[in-house]
Order: C-alpha cells, then structure tokens, then sequence
C-alpha cells in the first residue's frame, strides 16, 4: 500500500515539473534542428557502408563458394548520401543568432 501511494505521489511530481518547462528559444530551437539533420545524415552514411559491405560479403560468397546459386536477383546499387551539407531550413548556431538579435524588440 505505502509502495503505491509513493509511486503515484513521485508520478504526479512528474507531471508538474514537465508542465512547467519553458518555450525553447529561437538559438536552440535551431541547434536542434541542425543536430536532426545532422544525425539523419549519419544514418544515411551507416546505411551507405551497410550496403557496400553486405555487396563485398555477397561477392565473396558467390566467388568462393562451389555450388552457390548464382546471384539472380538484381539489387539497386548502394546510393552514397556525399559529404554534410547543412539544410538551409536548420541554419548553422552562429548565422541564427544575430537574426535573431535583430528580430528581438528592444525596451526603451
């Protein structure tokens, strides 16, 4: 009994310290957004080598192996996502910044 009345009692502190958080600020809602497209661009490159080693790995099956069946299926060829290139939508922390300092009202 005491068990259930400390979770639900810790479950509604919860809820309350979450409802309290502030807005994110325009700085960090675009450091956010770099980091997104970032790590979706990592993903494109693991996704990338997966392929190229998984066609190394087939390659070799086929080559070495006696009574392989020979390769019938035609795979599309591994699509390589290049080098990073920030989206113009997630603008880099430092460009961010003085737009936003600019867009800021000033009090007199």
């Amino acid at each position: 009994m005491r068990i259930a009345l400390v979770l639900t009692a810790l479950l509604l502190g919860m809820g309350s310290a979450v409802a309290k958080l502030p807005p994110q600020s325009p700085e960090a809602a675009a450091t956010a957004a770099a980091a997104k497209d970032k790590a979706a661009w990592g993903e494109k490159v693991a996704a990338y080598k997966l392929c190229q080693a998984q066609d190394r790995v087939a390659k070799q099956y086929h080559k070495t192996k006696e009574g392989a069946p020979k390769q019938t299926v035609e795979t599309p060829a591994c699509a390589d996502p290049g080098p990073y290139v920030p989206s113009a939508a997630a603008p880099a922390p430092e460009a961010a910044a003085p737009a936003a300092q600019a867009a800021a009202p000033t009090k007199k």
